[in-house]
């Protein structure tokens, strides 16, 4: 695989194995439904030594989340038994779990226990049917993929699991050094929900750019029409994005959920409450100025057993699903029809972006495969594609509406965009991703941005390419950008380095593009990043970079902190162009989990997986940087963070307003999280070099010299956890992203101070 090109296109390919891993032999059927869960190769779970024993291990990942009477339930015991083994740990009295942190919290508590739980004692922890288990697993922005397209063989758990070396008094006593520093005014989890959902006064902004339209913050992302219990846009959302220059917001759209479908009729049991819903929210954000933009990818692809009453319409198969083949009139007639019922219920839906070429399957040639199907085998790619996205325009254009169609180019091969943007109704717009395709040099070492840079300033030439071949065949043109965060590190909400930022929109200002994605589902928080794109694309004034900068920093930490602020975030960019981007290392690195990423004293054998489990996969996560390298350029970035911190500490001890100390402390965490994570990166390389390369030592001189790097390193990773701990305690927002859920909470950094201290009291004086 060449690097440089590597992207989340890439990882469409990974599509196909998920798909596949439905159908392999070993899969599971559950429910009178014969619903079937993925396993994959189903290789052996992994063992956490640093607990007592598995229960142990249960007990403790899912206090924070998971109410003790299920975790009875699971263990076939009782509420007070559980309790009792939680004491024993350490543990305090569970607190009382609200039910929005349930739901808002699934996709950790799948993660926490993926490798402790078999299928059916997870669907009791979670309280689930199978048939939503496979929807979250295969929709909620393809979580199945985040977790390596695999399930971990694990046998069922029970009370008497078999113990490990480490005794219930060694985990509480190195649990009671990890929890000894307090956090004064601890946030629980998602207090950042109360916060930004509290009713505020905003304005709207004028821009030269219409849409700017971003994702929720914290919206839920696999189905988020049905359950008022977790709003994805409550009216003080709306407000703060209005007031950071924000005009549109999306969601993911199904139109099988929306509109009912002959192919999947029980897909829309609660279609009009869904549309209820949305036309409801559509109402509120438009009072704020704020548009609703629905992603669609379709036509989604459906159980090759659907077809046995249809097998005419059956297009490329993967797995255990076939393509819904959009060459078929029929098709091409419900993806119309659905799309005008949708706009004609939401009047005042901003409209639709799609893509044609995502991780899912959809068209026949949405995998590049289409010559596998017997109609559009014979049909060049951009005509399926550009018909998709025609028969989605008229749908719309049916409906009367004043909706919009956004097309995005992501996952065309180049080869077929000229024909594509030809095909296209003229009404579209186009969309691409800013940044892709531009050359950097980082260390040494050569690679081509894919997507998600705020490291690399665009626009690129790939953009530059496509947008010119629309604005000759008449179409508006879009830039897609990451404004807020990227996966560069995304357990912030937003990264600091605000002149890149800036200098990004400054460039689009004059680049003739006529709006803005300015994030996926990471990126949405309304931050000072989004406030500086809005500042520099008024329609009245044409600011600098440093200006522009300047006027938001004074308006969120005052005059007299203003300059200072500036400095720092140039401090924090100027460390951030020096990112080792690659696409494979964006999703495979520890960037999301940081400290919290347990430490192997033996190879585990498995591979990192997309923004999901890092596991230690060092060649995985560095891509095509040498190991010196890829430690290199995080440690830079780590000693360049720290540099601009202390700017910002020297200006807080000199703010006087409570309310803007108070500001500068918490953008003082932001960027003390990026270190943090970025410097752990770096600890974590060596010492899994060191660990790999320990048995090839040859002298007791070599040995003791490792042994004592590889100590330093232990102690040096239980100290940064600890530190992040303290910080996410105090900051709810530390770790979260809304796709992914949290990627760590507190107990989680805990945890890796024990697994360290573990390995320094039971592995290391061992190690011969």
């Amino acid at each position: 695989m060449d690097h440089r090109t590597f992207s989340r296109r890439s990882f469409a390919k990974a599509a196909l194995l998920a798909s596949a891993a439905w159908a392999l032999p070993r899969n599971l059927v559950f429910g009178s439904e014969s619903t079937v869960l993925p396993v994959g190769h189903a290789p052996s779970a992994l063992k956490f030594e640093h607990f007592p024993s598995r229960v142990h291990a249960f007990i403790f990942r899912n206090w924070p989340l998971v109410p003790k009477d299920r975790l009875a339930k699971v263990l076939n015991t009782t509420s007070s038994q559980v309790d009792k083994i939680a004491r024993e740990m350490g543990l305090k009295e569970q607190p009382k779990l609200s039910p929005e942190i349930e739901k808002r919290s699934y996709l950790s508590v799948i993660k926490r226990n993926w490798h402790l739980l078999p299928y059916d004692q997870l669907l009791q922890l979670l309280n689930w049917p199978a048939e939503e288990l496979k929807f979250i697993l295969r929709e909620d922005d393809f979580f199945f993929i985040k977790l390596g397209s695999l399930k971990p063989k694990c046998e069922p758990l029970t009370l008497n699991a078999p113990k490990s070396s480490w005794t219930v008094a060694d985990f509480r006593q190195a649990h009671a050094k990890a929890t000894s520093s307090k956090v004064r005014n601890p946030e629980p989890l998602f207090s950042f929900v109360r916060d930004l959902s509290a009713s505020v006064k905003s304005t709207r902004k004028q821009s030269l750019f219409s849409p700017r339209f971003c994702y929720s913050y914290f919206a839920v992302y696999g189905d988020p029409l049905l359950d008022d219990a977790v709003d994805p846009y409550p009216d003080g959302l709306l407000a703060r994005l209005a007031e950071s220059g924000v005009d549109g917001v999306w969601l993911q759209g199904l139109l099988s959920r929306m509109h009912r479908s002959p192919y999947a009729p029980h897909e829309a049991e609660r279609a009009a409450e869904r549309l209820r819903n949305l036309n409801k929210l559509a109402e509120r954000a438009h009072k704020h100025g704020i548009s609703i933009y629905l992603y669609l990818n379709e036509p989604r692809a459906l159980p090759v057993a659907s077809f046995e009453k249809f097998s005419e319409l059956k297009g490329v198969v993967e797995g255990d699903y076939a393509a819904l083949c959009s060459s078929r009139p029929e098709v091409q007639n419900y993806l119309r029809t659905a799309t005008e019922h949708v706009a004609r219920s939401v009047p005042k839906l901003g409209g639709f972006f799609t893509i044609t070429g995502s991780e899912n399957l959809t068209n026949c040639w949405s995998h590049h495969n289409g010559h596998a199907c017997p109609r559009c085998g014979k049909r060049a790619p951009a005509a399926v594609i550009a018909e998709v996205n025609r028969v989605i325009h008229e749908g719309i254009k049916q409906a009367g509406t004043s909706a919009q169609l956004l097309v995005w180019d992501w996952g065309w091969q180049d080869g077929w965009v000229p024909e594509i943007i030809a095909a296209l109704p003229q009404e579209c717009s186009l969309m691409s991703v800013s940044e892709w395709s531009i050359p950097i040099e980082r260390g040494g070492v050569k690679n081509e941005i894919g997507e998600y840079s705020i490291s690399t300033i665009g626009p690129g030439p790939r953009a530059q390419r496509h947008w010119e071949l629309a604005r000759k065949r008449g179409l508006k043109t879009l830039a897609k950008i990451q404004a807020g965060n990227t996966w560069e590190i995304a357990a912030v909400p937003y990264i600091p380095a605000l002149e890149n930022v800036a200098q990004h929109a400054a460039n689009l200002r004059d680049s003739g593009v006529s709006g803005l994605m300015l994030g996926w589902t990471l990126g949405g928080y309304p931050s000072p990043n989004l406030e500086v794109v809005a500042e520099l694309t008024q329609p009245s004034k044409k600011p600098t970079v440093d200006e522009a900068m300047e006027a938001v920093a004074q308006r969120r930490f005052g005059k007299h902190s203003a300059h200072s602020v500036v400095e720092a975030w140039k401090i924090f960019s100027a460390a951030f162009r020096e990112f080792p981007f690659n696409g494979h290392l964006v999703y495979s690195a520890p960037l999301q989990t940081g400290p919290s990423n347990l430490l192997w004293p033996q190879p585990t054998g498995y591979t990192a997986t997309m923004v999901g489990i890092p596991y230690d996969d060092l060649n995985g996560w560095r891509a095509n940087y040498p190991a010196p390298v890829f430690i290199a350029q995080f440690e830079k970035m780590a000693s360049g963070f720290e540099r601009g911190i202390e700017r910002l500490k020297r200006a807080a001890k000199k703010t006087r307003k409570k309310e803007f100390r108070k500001s500068l402390e918490r953008e003082i965490g932001i960027a003390e999280v990026v270190r943090l994570h970025y410097q752990s990166i770096a600890n974590q390389a060596r010492f899994y070099l060191l660990r790999n390369e320990y048995a090839s030592l040859k002298t007791d001189a070599e040995k003791r010299t490792a042994k004592a790097e590889l100590a330093r390193l232990l102690e040096a990773e239980k100290a940064l956890a600890l530190t992040l701990r303290n910080l996410q305690l105090a900051d709810s927002r530390i770790g979260f992203e809304a796709s992914n859920h949290y990627f760590y909470i507190p107990e989680d950094l805990e945890e890796k101070a024990i697994n360290c201290e573990y390995l320094l009291k039971s592995w290391l004086p061992d190690l011969k």
